[in-house]
């Protein structure tokens, strides 16, 4: 199959599969007599990995290296084990964060309810915000 019909058929465009060939995401394919691209299974199959994979958090540089290793004939379940891994430790610190700021939002959005609008005399700044940043 063609450019064209390889984007259509792995819901990407064609540009996109020029690109990962570029970065050895997908191998160059064959050519026809014309010079076209053509395609097999096998590359439908591995379009459908790396949405798969950067679905699940990994890095395009990541994926290429999961596929480096498979199409060295290696096991990747170690590697791919160890960059979940990671990502989950940086979604879990994320979380921390997200909930602290949200925790913060709360009392400012709880005080902006019991303050007087005409006690907010300050030129500068929000009496919401930086009384809740004081007493935060």
């Amino acid at each position: 199959m063609r450019i064209g019909e390889l984007a259509n058929t792995a819901g990407v465009t064609a540009k996109t599969i020029r690109y990962y060939e570029s970065i050895g995401l997908l191998d160059e394919p064959e050519r026809t007599e014309s010079g076209y691209r053509s395609y097999g299974p096998p590359a439908i199959e591995r379009l459908d990995f790396v949405k798969q994979a950067q679905a699940s958090g990994l890095s395009l540089a990541e994926i290429r290296s999961i596929l480096q290793i498979k199409d060295a004939g290696g096991q990747t379940c170690a590697h791919t084990t160890e960059l979940l891994r990671h990502h989950l430790d940086e979604l879990d610190a994320r979380i921390v964060e997200l909930e602290a700021a949200r925790a913060e939002l709360r009392a400012m959005f709880e005080r902006a309810g019991a303050l007087d609008p005409a006690d907010c005399t300050d030129a500068n700044r929000c009496q919401i915000i930086t009384e809740t940043a004081a007493t935060g």
